[in-house]
C-alpha cells in the first residue's frame, strides 16, 4: 500500500511512536478516530492474534462476533500482507 506513504502519514506514525503509555494512546485515538474506527481496528488485531494462535474461523467468530468476511480479510493479510500484524503480535507477546 505504497499509496499511503506520505509526509503527513509519517508524521502520524511518528506521533504514535512518541506516545509513552496506553492512556496517551487513548487520548490521541479518541481525538483522531471515531469510537467505531477504534473498535474496528482493535477487533481486527484481536482476530489476527486469535488466528496466529491457531483458532479456527468459527472460534474466532464466536469470540469476537466478527463476520467471516473480516476474518478472511485479516487472514489474507497475515498470509500475504506486509507483516504488520505479525510484528505487532510478536511485540505484544514479549
Amino acid at each position: 500500500m505504497k499509496e499511503i506513504h506520505s509526509e503527513s502519514t509519517d508524521r502520524l506514525f511518528r506521533a504514535i511512536l512518541n506516545l509513552s503509555s496506553v492512556d496517551e494512546c487513548y487520548d490521541l485515538f479518541e481525538d483522531l478516530c471515531t469510537i467505531k474506527e477504534i473498535k474496528d481496528m482493535s477487533q481486527r488485531l484481536e482476530v489476527a492474534f486469535l488466528l496466529s494462535e491457531g483458532c479456527s474461523y468459527q472460534k474466532v467468530s464466536e469470540l469476537t462476533s466478527v463476520s467471516s468476511a473480516t476474518i478472511s480479510r485479516v487472514k489474507r493479510c497475515l498470509d500475504y500482507g506486509s507483516g504488520g500484524y505479525a510484528k505487532a503480535i510478536k511485540g505484544l507477546k514479549k
